[in-house]
C-alpha cells in the first residue's frame, strides 16, 4: 500500500480535535514501527513518526488502534492545566522575577529551584504508566466511535503492543506490561487488573 493512500485514512480515523495539532510523517529509516516526541509546551505541532515499511506489517484494526494510542498520549500532554505543581512553577518564576529585582541572589536561586523541581514533577507525570494507561483508555473510547466494540478495540490495541515488540525485535517493557495487562482485563481476557497505584 502507498503511503500517502494510508496517510489519508489515518487522518479520517484521527479524532477531528487533533487534526490541526498532529501531524503523520513518513520516517522509513527509524526503527520504531510508530514514535512520537514528548511534545515540549512551545511547539505547537505535535508530528507523529511511522515506518510504513514496519507499519504495513500490522492488521488495519492494530494500525488504528496504535495510531489512535499515540494521539491520545500526545493529546494527553498538559503543560498548562491548573493544578499544585503548575502553581508552585508560575510562584516560582514570580518569585524569581521579583528577587531579581531586588538583587538578591539567594532568593532568585530558591525560587529557580522551586519551579525546576515543580517542572521535573510535571515532566515525570507526564511520563508515566498512569499516561499511558489513560491514552490506551482514550483510544479505545475514540475507536468505539469508529465502529469498534469496547471488547474488540481493548483486544486490536493488546496484540499490536505484542506485534510491534516482534516487528522491532524489543521484549515487552515495564509500562507495556502493565498496559497489556490492563487491556486484558478491558478485553474481558483476564479477572486481573492493573495495581491501584497505577489507576487514577
Amino acid at each position: 500500500m502507498e503511503p500517502r493512500v494510508e496517510i489519508r485514512r489515518l487522518l479520517d480515523v484521527m479524532p477531528a480535535s487533533s487534526r490541526m495539532t498532529t501531524k503523520i510523517v513518513s520516517k522509513p529509516e527509524q526503527s520504531q514501527v510508530i514514535d512520537a516526541a514528548f511534545p515540549l509546551p512551545w511547539n505547537r505541532d505535535r508530528p507523529i513518526y511511522i515506518n510504513f515499511d514496519l507499519w504495513f506489517r500490522l492488521t488495519k484494526a492494530q494500525r488504528d488502534l496504535l495510531l489512535l494510542q499515540k494521539i491520545s498520549w500526545l493529546m494527553g500532554v498538559k503543560w498548562f492545566k491548573p493544578d499544585i505543581y503548575q502553581g508552585v512553577v508560575l510562584a516560582g518564576l514570580l518569585a524569581g522575577l521579583v528577587e531579581s529585582a531586588q538583587a538578591d541572589a539567594v532568593g532568585v536561586a530558591v525560587a529557580g529551584g522551586l519551579s525546576a523541581i515543580a517542572l521535573v514533577r510535571i515532566w515525570r507525570t507526564n511520563k508515566s504508566p498512569d499516561s499511558e494507561l489513560n491514552a490506551d483508555v482514550a483510544a479505545i473510547r475514540v475507536a468505539q466511535r469508529r465502529g469498534y466494540s469496547e471488547t474488540e478495540a481493548a483486544q486490536h490495541l493488546l496484540s499490536a503492543i505484542e506485534a510491534i515488540a516482534n516487528i522491532e525485535g524489543n521484549s515487552v517493557n515495564f509500562t507495556e506490561l502493565i498496559r497489556c495487562q490492563n487491556l486484558r482485563a478491558i478485553a474481558g481476557l483476564s479477572s486481573v487488573g492493573v495495581p491501584q497505584s497505577y489507576q487514577n
